[in-house]
């Protein structure tokens, strides 16, 4: 694992990037770009965001863009107004960066064969395998149970068109909702129902997963729904994260998700985390009403899923942080650098799930393999 912070002075904007290199092997690369506020307006700030991803890309030329997730302020005013990008697929969301910018943006460049996108859906070839990331998507009719049910309608639909389905080939699904006090419970109710009906239970497996509070582009939108698939693995390449001695099973408070997710491949694993708050192993939110506690909490669930799929802080690529409250963003910031010198995160305002989590992190992390069981990567 390599980390290197650039930044780019003539633009103000920080490049915060991990790059995970075997050598002959296909690299991945995380990059967490932060622009400095001038007191500019939101069309300066995206343009040198735009020239820093040029400059950032330029480095690398054998990587190609994926996927980008850009974290808004404002996002029915801003998002207008970026340029579009048909090279990748890209999350647009209001989960306001809490740096004093107006806008944020995480990156994921991979090498591999070809990268094409249709319909707004990544497919990445590389090796056998084909990755699909779609992101961004949502409806504007309804309720949140009825736009969370269409949606994954949708994505069942673009799945079996590709010969997959969400309970064999989905590894990671992201459900950013409106109002998250209020209308989580309908997404969560859609997704149960959905589950269910392709034969997910508590005793078969659900999906690694973050739903969390997020305003999408369209006023009539509830929630914006992120997704990943592979087609090409076999059943026993992926194995769930459980943490019994920290986290219990979602499903004892309601929900279907799973805490994390170890994808295995010849030459690396791939240890998805899940959104994580400070919750026990009864379900029960710990250290109610003081940040602190709840984020050493959080990193010990955390360091608790990594440690069961084999990987350490060490091993992680990029983290989302989301906050409840503004006012601690000081606080958490100087926590997580001092905690996490080099990895690339960004702080965002985004409600959990229950009004008692003051905070929530999510993670990605690479270690190296050596099986000729499974194919590279």
């Amino acid at each position: 694992m390599m980390y290197n912070n650039t930044y780019f002075k003539d633009l103000g904007v920080r490049a915060e990037y991990s790059t995970f290199a075997p050598d002959g092997k296909a690299m991945e690369r995380h990059v967490m770009l932060h622009v400095e506020p001038r007191g500019e307006l939101f069309g300066e700030q995206i343009q040198r965001l735009q020239d820093a991803e040029e400059k950032v890309l330029a480095l690398q030329p054998s990587l190609k863009k994926v996927f980008k997730r850009y974290f808004f302020s404002d996002i029915v005013n801003q998002a207008p107004l970026v340029p579009t990008d048909d090279s990748c697929t890209t999350c647009f969301i209001q989960q306001p960066p809490l740096d004093g910018s107006k806008v944020a943006v995480w990156m994921y460049l991979q090498e591999a064969e070809d990268v094409t996108v249709q319909d707004g859906v990544a497919i990445v070839k590389n090796n056998g395998y084909e990755h699909y990331w779609q992101m961004g998507k949502y409806e504007t009719q309804g309720n949140s149970f009825t736009q969370t049910q269409m949606l994954l309608y949708n994505y069942e639909e673009m799945l079996e068109s590709h010969n997959m389905t969400i309970e064999r080939n989905c590894i990671r699904t992201w459900f950013f909702v409106r109002d998250v006090d209020i209308l989580y419970k309908g997404m969560v109710e859609a997704r149960k129902a959905n589950f269910f009906s392709q034969g997910m239970r508590e005793d078969t497996h659900y999906i690694a997963s973050t739903g969390i509070g997020g305003v999408p582009q369209d006023t009539k939108s509830i929630l914006v729904l992120d997704t990943y698939a592979i087609k090409g693995i076999a059943n026993n390449q992926q194995r769930y994260l459980h943490a019994p001695t920290h986290l219990n099973p979602t499903s004892e408070y309601g929900v279907t998700f799973e805490r994390g997710t170890c994808l295995e491949f010849g030459d690396r694993k791939h240890i998805i985390i899940s959104g994580t708050a400070s919750i026990n192993n009864k379900g029960e939110v710990v250290n109610a009403g003081n940040v602190i506690k709840q984020a050493h909490r959080m990193w010990e669930n955390v360091e608790t899923l990594l440690a069961e799929g084999g990987a350490t802080f060490g091993d992680v690529m990029q983290i989302i942080v989301y906050l409840r409250d503004p006012a601690d963003y000081g606080t958490v910031k100087q926590m997580f650098e001092e905690k996490f010198p080099e990895t690339p995160f960004v702080i965002t305002l985004a409600p959990v799930c229950r009004p008692q989590w003051l905070i929530e992190m999510e993670c990605m992390a690479i270690i190296p393999n050596n099986t000729r069981e499974y194919r590279d990567f």
